[in-house]
């Protein structure tokens, strides 16, 4: 059963991502303050549903449920707990949630930040940031989906976490690297979003002051620190 939600769960998380795309794009087109206030919320109930898939995926691998195609592919009763819950990004499927998950993270905090800026530009920020979201939360539902069951024949056992990936610092590795990698689609969204609005000064004196906030540090410490690790 809880497959099936963390599945629905993604489902849900892939209509508020095209719904935070869109409702903000046409808000701004159609002048309509009302659909651009909506990228805020939008932007949250899109982040915990993703969350929420996470949660369940992980909960799935520290309880061995084998009925889970992916569960089965990457863990087995015998690996120490911390093997078992850093093996939910050990294949591609899960690492691709991974991704989803901090993209979301850096949704939110976007989402925070912006409420000291001018609301279209704000709003349009959000809005690109959801069409990245829609992309790869498509891509992971339509192509990778973690969730997938072995039913009626479950088995026993499952196989094995990649033994490259039985080393703690490559259990670290991709978590940070994501923090910095993906975080970098919020200066893009912020490019993107001045080309939308045309107010060029406007949107690029908005991401100075919302990446000066510490934006451009953490990218790039988690970035390059994840980089270290992975080196090591």
């Amino acid at each position: 059963m809880l497959p099936e939600i963390g599945q629905f769960s993604l489902i849900l998380s892939l209509f508020f991502a095209f719904s935070l795309a869109f409702v903000p794009l046409f808000g701004y087109w159609a002048n309509n303050r009302l659909l651009l206030e909506m990228a805020r919320p939008l932007t949250f109930i899109m982040s915990f549903w993703v969350l929420a898939g996470f949660v369940i995926l992980t909960w799935s691998f520290a309880i061995d449920d084998f009925s889970v195609l992916y569960v089965s592919q990457n863990s087995n009763s015998q690996l120490p707990i911390w093997y078992k819950l850093s093996a939910v990004w050990g294949g591609h499927e899960g690492s691709l949630l991974l991704w989803v998950l901090i993209l979301a993270g850096w949704c939110s905090a976007v989402a925070l930040k912006i409420k000291t800026l001018p609301k279209d530009t704000g709003s349009i920020v959000l809005a690109v940031l959801g069409i990245i979201s829609t992309g790869f939360l498509a891509f992971l539902l339509f192509t990778s989906s973690p969730f997938i069951r072995l039913l009626p024949n479950t088995p026993a056992d499952g196989g094995d976490l990649n033994p490259l990936l039985q080393d703690f610092g490559l259990i670290v590795h991709p978590p940070l690297l994501y923090m910095g990698y993906v975080g970098f689609s919020v200066a893009f969204a912020f490019a993107v979003a001045a080309l939308i609005t045309g107010n060029l000064s406007s949107s690029w004196d908005s991401l100075g002051k919302t990446l000066d906030g510490g934006f451009v540090g953490v990218f790039n410490t988690r970035y390059y620190f994840g980089k270290l690790v992975g080196l090591l």
